[in-house]
């Protein structure tokens, strides 16, 4: 079913965990795009705090005080929204708690009250939503994920679990709708690592202050994702490069690359400073009073997400491409099914690409797989970069395919964090050096593919 869903403006957006993060980011945002919003989160004063700040600046706020670990408390969020609204347009079923250490070493008390807001929150929102949405002609059910809905991470394994059966559950509620034809659009979206007080307000059970393992995105990246998905329907979206990088090469070596996930998660997450509370002041057992969007991440933070917008905007993306002369697919077709190295220039006019090969140490493939997801994710924060992509050629051999508007664009690329992570790791994990070929001649507007000639190229950056 096709389903229509209102401009933001003329909406009534529930957001649960609205007092912190990605929920509070996300309640800012509707509120200047002119919704009206019902705030849910167990912080009185944080939402209190938040309803005044929205009717400060002109718009239409009500907040439920409400843990969504309690059924009961969820009803009476979808209550108080149609007594203050008369309906609900689109849900967000966002409130979530991190849970850090090992699982050997996690109580399973925690365990479970992690389940009841992460998982059950979600199930007992999405219900009442579906109620709301059935009897006031539809509208969207918008659950949080994350990027470990698709792949488990070790010192967060009860995390992962909530978030893998978010993703099911997710999937078979948008099902069964579809069968009723109901008007109800379900979108599941699927964070990074992102910049919020996460770690900060986590249960931690590790002997150092947790952090997130790069890369790193703002909060805005989500905010801007689930507000998409409120006014245009979408199946399920990834937040950020790295995160689906990361799902790519689970899906491409799900064996594979536990050894190199181990190797950045476990060392990694651990900051090596001391915990900044007691154990016992923590978000999972109490609720916590901070309006904070950002975290207490002192890497760099990525503003915005060039795969999310071209996952969310695929027409408009396509069409950027072809403006600036280069036509992705079809020039990955164009590529030979050997490595080879390619010549000749097509001017200033036509847009430049990069063909890389990587072929990778014996025992190395699968980290030359996760490294690949890395480079995309550094790629991703470099304005002049276009398309992306990295591809396994067989076992051992990889491809990365990179387009650029202009000769500028690509030498700057060559200077760039993506390119120096390569050439970091390129020793350790590569049988020899990268090879840089040039492929400069891509599909121009309305013109066939050209006839590219196969010619010894002489570029020095293949020396890297």
């Amino acid at each position: 079913m096709n389903v229509q869903l209102k401009p933001i403006a003329d909406q009534v957006v529930v957001i649960t965990g609205a007092s912190s993060g990605i929920g509070l980011a996300t309640a800012r945002l509707a509120a200047e795009r002119g919704a009206k919003l019902v705030l849910a989160a167990r912080s009185e004063g944080a939402l209190r705090q938040l309803v005044e700040e929205v009717r400060g600046k002109g718009g239409q706020a009500i907040h439920v005080v409400a843990d969504v670990g309690r059924e009961d408390d969820v009803r009476r969020i979808a209550s108080e929204a149609e007594a203050a609204f008369g309906r609900v347009d689109t849900w967000v079923n966002n409130a979530g708690i991190g849970l850090y250490g090992r699982l050997e070493d996690t109580p399973v008390d925690d365990m479970r009250r992690q389940m009841e807001t992460n998982y059950w929150g979600q199930v007992y929102g999405s219900l009442e939503a579906v109620k709301l949405l059935r009897r006031h002609g539809g509208g969207a059910i918008i659950n949080v994920g994350s990027e470990v809905s698709e792949r488990g991470i070790p010192l967060q394994g009860s995390y992962c679990a909530t978030k893998h059966a978010v993703k099911g559950f997710t999937e078979a509620l948008r099902m069964e709708l579809e069968w009723d034809e109901a008007p109800i659009s379900v979108t599941l979206v699927k964070p990074g690592q992102i910049d919020t007080p996460f770690p900060v307000n986590a249960k931690n059970h590790l002997s150092s202050e947790p952090h997130h393992v790069p890369p790193v995105y703002a909060p805005a990246v989500v905010a801007e994702t689930i507000l998409h998905a409120a006014v245009k329907p979408v199946r399920d979206v990834y937040a950020g490069g790295g995160a689906k990088g990361m799902a790519t090469m689970a899906h491409l070596a799900p064996g594979g690359i536990d050894r190199p996930m181990e190797k950045m998660v476990i060392p990694g997450t651990p900051s090596g400073r001391p915990p900044l509370r007691p154990m016992e002041r923590n978000g999972l057992d109490h609720a916590t009073e901070r309006l904070e969007e950002r975290g207490n991440y002192e890497g760099h933070v990525m503003r915005t997400s060039l795969y999310t917008k071209a996952a969310l905007n695929p027409l408009a993306t396509a069409a950027a491409l072809i403006g600036t002369g280069a036509a992705l697919f079809a020039a990955r077709k164009l590529l030979p099914h050997l490595p080879a190295r390619i010549g000749g220039s097509a001017g200033d006019t036509t847009a430049k690409a990069l063909h890389i090969t990587l072929e990778a140490r014996p025992g190395k493939a699968d980290e030359v797989a996760a490294l690949l997801a890395g480079i995309l994710a550094e790629v991703e924060s470099e304005p002049a970069t276009r398309p992306w992509f990295g591809l396994r050629h067989d076992g051992s051999t990889f491809e990365i395919f990179e387009a650029f508007p202009d000769e500028a664009g690509r030498e700057a690329h060559l200077t760039g964090k993506g390119a120096a992570l390569l050439m970091a790791r390129s020793n350790a994990l590569l049988a020899k050096p990268a090879r840089i070929d040039r492929l400069d001649v891509l599909m121009r507007k309305g013109e066939a593919a050209p006839d590219i000639p196969m010619v010894k190229a002489s570029d020095p950056a293949g020396k890297s």
